[in-house]
């Protein structure tokens, strides 16, 4: 780490949640950060997000099990340092006969609710789609089901609060800059962009 204003240990290229949050991260260890952003903060793949924050139930099917154990304790530590912009979602999973057996999908919802530290969100529970108002819009073969818990998430808050928080701990955040060149120089790349250059 240099004096000069335009040196930085570390450049992130691209903000959205994956930049914004390796900024944030980067500058709360003491790097020194720079977070370029081609247009506005969440505009790219960000944008198209399903906002969904998820354990990853399907993979319980590959016996991803400690991939879905801490993806679900992010989840529940994610909902906790941030409840205004996560709130929980109830999923309906329909059971279609002559797929997987319904005995099986209930254990892999059942893991689901117990091997990532669920604390705050409902557990999951079978419904009976005919009766039940999630089956009402559903095609009459779908006749059982479960309803469990996941959360959504205001995906552009999120993005945009880590950045600001990067730029808190230190981070020099740069939206509308693009970058044009890349060249590496020594011991250190040289970063041509639309706001100048920065190595």
């Amino acid at each position: 780490m240099t004096g000069d204003p335009t040196t930085y240990d570390i450049a992130v290229i691209g903000g959205g949640v994956n930049g914004s949050g390796i900024a944030r991260d980067a500058a709360g260890r003491g790097a020194r950060v720079l977070l370029l952003e081609a247009a506005d903060l969440a505009s790219g793949t960000s944008s198209a997000s399903t906002k969904l924050i998820h354990g990853g139930l399907r993979y319980l099917e590959h016996y991803e099990f400690a991939l879905v154990r801490e993806a679900l304790s992010e989840r529940e530590r994610l909902w906790s340092i941030a409840p205004h912009i996560i709130w929980p979602m109830r999923c309906v999973l329909p059971h279609v006969a002559g797929l997987r057996p319904r005995w099986l999908l209930r254990l892999g919802l059942f893991l689901y609710d117990h091997i990532g530290g669920r604390k705050k969100l409902a557990p999951t529970k079978s419904i009976d789609l005919r009766h039940h108002e999630a089956g009402k819009d559903l095609k009459p073969q779908f006749k059982n089901g479960f309803a469990y818990s996941d959360c959504w998430v205001d995906d552009a808050r999120l993005v945009v609060l880590n950045a600001r928080d990067a730029a808190d701990r230190g981070a020099d955040v740069r939206t509308r800059c693009r970058v044009e060149r890349l060249v590496r120089k020594e011991d250190a790349w040289e970063i041509t962009t639309t706001a100048g250059t920065f190595t």
